[in-house]
């Protein structure tokens, strides 16, 4: 497998990863609302307007110096010390290879290294088994299940 890092997300980056990106439908509770993802710029721009606050970090998921998902610590809450986390891959040329694993295995690490945390929270829809299994493999503790979502949870 070739080696994955993490970066800070730049509105270029975010630009290049949205211009090869797919919806997931395992991500949609309602497939009523699942469409087909269309790239525009303006919309891009929006998008990463609105991850530009305190209480969160947009990173992109790096493979061969290109973008292949991005991965946020939102609802940073530097008193308690805790933070959640959210990965999204790019589409299916990039899944099932090990790159999301691998990814959240740095974030969790930049969450308690960088950030400060000591607890990282992640929430997956009941159907995304897939999402549920590398959370699990990353060392990520289910904690409940609730109105269609699970809740797991990586403490140090």
């Amino acid at each position: 497998m070739q080696e994955i890092s993490l970066c800070v997300m730049t509105r270029a980056l975010c630009h290049e990863l949205l211009k090869g990106w797919q919806n997931d439908p395992d991500i949609y509770m309602d497939m009523a609302q699942f469409t087909a993802y269309q790239y525009n710029e303006a919309a891009v721009d929006r998008y990463f307007e609105t991850k530009q606050n305190p209480s969160r970090v947009l990173l992109a998921i790096m493979k061969d110096n290109t973008p292949i998902g991005e991965i946020q610590m939102k609802q940073i809450d530097r008193e308690r010390k805790e933070c959640t986390l959210s990965i999204h891959m790019q589409n299916d040329a990039v899944k099932g290879r090990g790159y999301g694993t691998c990814a959240e295995r740095l974030a969790v690490q930049y969450a308690f290294e960088v950030l400060g945390m000591t607890a990282v929270n992640a929430d997956t829809i009941a159907k995304n088994k897939r999402s549920q299994h590398v959370l699990e493999k990353v060392g990520f503790q289910f904690i409940k299940e609730e109105n269609g979502f699970k809740y797991y949870r990586f403490q140090r």
